[in-house]
């Protein structure tokens, strides 16, 4: 006790006060603290490769993201703040909402876009949703192509399900495809998809399904949280910050972070999301102006203008990666994600 003069006690039996005590856990929780933050220094990693891809530079604001993940890594809400269902397939709620949905024939129809090279995911796309989207309701492919001979030979489809294309023109380059998508989508919606089907569901194809996507997911205005942002604090989204861009989102706006990799509703729903995203990138672009996250940054500002009714989670939307939310199930696998992520050893491996 020399040490800690203030504290020093009469001789004799050993006697410790009500002061002494608070003093002995306040300087223990001290210590423990220190401890936990050197542990944590020494296990700092470099920024993850979604905030390069985005052109962020988060290394300064978080120097581990993991560590933040794991500080708040969320529980599993059933409801979003205003009020919609936030699904997990094997919940109570999707099970009743399976039921509910089961009790009508519903056409639906499941839209993506094969342009060059991603040509090599169709099969593979198409085989899994066979298998694990809406099974033993009716499905119709849309498939946006450049390339007819992708589809040859023809894929052998189970009952209740067809594919139609809609050829669009030849689009090279990632960054003008992400910038002509919302209005190639929203040409198809228009016509012919908006007479043919009730739901319409938007997927990137370089996709796999390895669970089964039922009529849970069924909704107004569906959106998918990404899976390296959920539970993230608010600071982590990588909204558009510059203001002279449609999609700038504000400090006191947002709720969640949402993935461009899935997302859909009712056929009028999505042609107002698709149409209200493709002006504000004409707008832009007239401008010369790109947002940081191309079509993702216009989505997530029309859904916290139009919040969705329906809000499905990471396990929709999902990739091997450090930062990715741990899910009961994983059912929508993003190969192309994973691949980023990965490195050339595991990229062979699945054939990236």
């Amino acid at each position: 006790m020399a040490l800690f003069p203030f504290c020093k006690m009469p001789t004799g039996p050993i006697r410790v006060t009500r002061i002494q005590l608070v003093l002995y856990c306040f300087l223990l929780s001290l210590i423990i603290y220190f401890l936990h933050g050197r542990q944590g220094t020494v296990g700092v990693e470099s920024p993850h490769p979604i905030f390069h891809a985005l052109g962020l530079d988060r290394g300064r604001v978080m120097t581990d993201m993991t560590i933040v993940k794991a500080a708040a890594a969320p529980q599993t809400p059933l409801e979003t703040p205003w009020g919609a269902p936030l699904v997990w397939g094997d919940s109570r709620n999707s099970a009743w909402r399976r039921a509910k949905f089961a009790q009508r024939e519903i056409r639906t129809g499941l839209l993506t876009l094969v342009v060059g090279t991603y040509a090599k995911y169709i099969r593979r796309f198409l085989s899994s949703a066979e298998t694990h989207f809406l099974p033993g309701q009716m499905v119709t492919y849309y498939i946006l192509t450049d390339n007819l001979r992708s589809l040859d030979p023809p894929i052998e489809l189970g009952p209740d399900r067809q594919l139609k294309v809609v050829p669009v023109a030849e689009l090279p380059g990632w960054d003008r495809l992400a910038l002509r998508r919302m209005a190639l989508l929203a040409d198809a919606i228009k016509s012919p998809i908006s007479s043919e089907v009730e739901y319409i569901f938007c997927a990137d194809i370089d996709q796999e399904f390895v669970a089964p996507v039922g009529e849970e997911i069924l909704g107004h205005l569906v959106a998918t949280l990404h899976p390296e942002l959920y539970g993230m604090p608010r600071n982590a989204f990588p909204y558009e910050v510059e203001e002279v861009s449609s999609a700038c989102v504000q400090e006191d706006e947002g709720d969640y972070y949402y993935t461009s990799e899935l997302y859909g509703g009712l056929v009028s729903e999505m042609y107002r999301l698709a149409r209200a995203c493709s002006l504000l990138i004409l707008q832009d672009q007239a401008s010369g102006v790109m947002a940081r996250g191309l079509e993702e940054s216009y989505l997530n500002r029309y859904l916290i203008n139009h919040r969705p009714t329906c809000v499905l989670s990471p396990e929709y939307s999902w990739w091997d990666s450090a930062l990715a939310a741990d899910v009961p199930v994983q059912r929508l696998v993003s190969l192309g994600r994973q691949c980023e992520a990965e490195d050339k050893q595991k990229r062979d491996k699945h054939k990236c």
